[in-house]
């Protein structure tokens, strides 16, 4: 039993039509047209394989495959329909289409689960203009609350509710979902690496193990706005040459660390950004992601120590707020095992690999027994039009986890898992 790789690629290539632009990219954010037209046409695609269709509060769509009943719960796979602007047409729909393709499958080959087995597309994935990513996994998960939400609103004053209520949601709907945490006893997500380390290996597929951590800080270095032409060099405190020696420092720090930890620094805005003006502030966002929190706050200590060192001696001030500080998730060692486990049945090679990106998965693991799986990008390339995983690989993919399923439906530990940790 194997999925049907040239109807899931043709499902990939007519979802990208949603959305399509004059750059050969797709713009779908969750709530314009080509969004509503995406959705409108999945339901129907669900209604159509006789799936049991709930949309919740968060507009998060699910279709349910009753199983035998014999175990209670549901499995779910599933990912995200929108899209960044300008981005690829693999990033999310292809964990959704693969998923209907998955239960297309079982169901043409009369394989009835023991669990029910379920697809969802989790609204809002992509950053949107509610300034809310991974919108619908949060919410599902209780990190977002109705209380929380209640004022959200776009860019032109449209209310979220609105949205929501537009989709079939709405923040009313929000209690509900906590009463659905106790049907879903796994969750698999699939999805491109958006990274070169299995094309690098030259390996098609791995396990997801862990999804990193991630600190972000606003930084603004102060120096002193002066004229280029009259103030001599060593007169001069230059926020913007002190920011661009700071900004190599982070790259310097995590390269000499080289263990698991990127670092990354963007956003600058410069001020006053004149040609004959010293500039005398820069603002610059700070990132650091790592497998493990320890190893992130050491980077973040040896880059702190390093900036006080060139504030000092450039004469510059540096100050620093922390607008994000999210924990490393260990996704299910169970379902991790079962999932390796059916790729050596299969006698597929595969790696092991933290995922350097949050996805939907790290938010269900708080719920529910969590895990992904990647297939390989082609030159690593990620939310543009060149985006291209090629079809044999998502075929591998596809199979490791439509056999992963029948395995975790046979193997899965009765105990229900309703809360998962970050760790500590």
């Amino acid at each position: 039993m194997h999925v049907n790789i040239q109807r899931l690629m043709a499902d990939i290539e007519e979802y990208a039509e949603y959305g399509k632009n004059d750059q050969g990219g797709i713009t779908r954010p969750s709530f314009s047209p080509a969004d509503y037209e995406v959705r409108e046409r999945f339901i129907k695609e669900i209604e159509d394989m006789c799936l049991e269709v709930t949309v919740d509060g968060a507009a998060n769509i699910w279709g349910r495959l009753k199983g035998t009943g014999k175990k209670q719960g549901s499995l779910v796979i599933g990912s995200h329909l929108d899209s960044v602007p300008n981005g690829g047409k693999y990033d999310g729909p292809l964990g959704v289409l693969m998923a209907k393709e998955i239960i297309k499958t079982l169901i043409e080959n009369n394989v009835t689960l023991d669990h029910d087995i379920e697809i969802v597309s989790f609204t809002a994935e992509e950053s949107n203009d509610f300034n809310l990513s991974t919108f619908g996994s949060r919410s599902f998960v209780g990190r977002l609350t109705a209380e929380m939400l209640e004022n959200a609103s776009d860019s032109i004053g449209t209310s979220l509710n609105a949205e929501l209520m537009k989709a079939g949601g709405g923040l009313n709907l929000f209690p509900l979902m906590k009463e659905m945490w106790k049907e879903k006893r796994a969750f698999i997500e699939l999805h491109i690496e958006q990274g070169q380390r299995l094309e690098s290996a030259d390996i098609a597929v791995a396990v997801i193990d862990k999804v990193v951590g991630t600190y972000r800080s606003n930084v603004r270095v102060i120096g002193q706005s002066n004229h280029s032409g009259t103030t001599m060099m060593e007169h001069r405190q230059d926020a913007l040459t002190a920011a661009s020696e700071m900004i190599l420092a982070v790259e310097r720090q995590c390269k000499e660390y080289n263990s698991g930890v990127v670092g990354t620094v963007g956003k600058l805005n410069v001020s006053p950004n004149a040609a004959n003006i010293i500039p005398g502030q820069v603002d610059f966002v700070f990132e650091v992601r790592g497998e493990s929190e320890d190893k992130i706050q050491q980077t973040i200590d040896a880059v702190q120590q390093v900036w006080s060192e060139i504030a000092q001696r450039r004469r510059v001030e540096v100050e620093q707020q922390t607008f994000l500080d999210q924990k490393p998730v260990l996704l299910d060692e169970e379902i991790v095992h079962l999932l390796q486990d059916t790729a050596k049945q299969m006698k597929e090679p595969f790696m092991t690999l933290p995922s350097m990106a949050v996805h939907d998965a790290a938010h269900m693991a708080k719920i529910t027994k969590s895990a992904m799986v990647f297939v390989k990008s082609i030159d690593g390339k990620s939310h543009c039009p060149e985006e291209y995983s090629l079809p044999e690989d998502i075929e591998k993919a596809g199979n490791l986890i439509l056999q992963g399923i029948i395995n975790i439906d046979r193997k899965l530990s009765q105990k229900p898992r309703l809360s998962r940790k970050s760790r500590k």
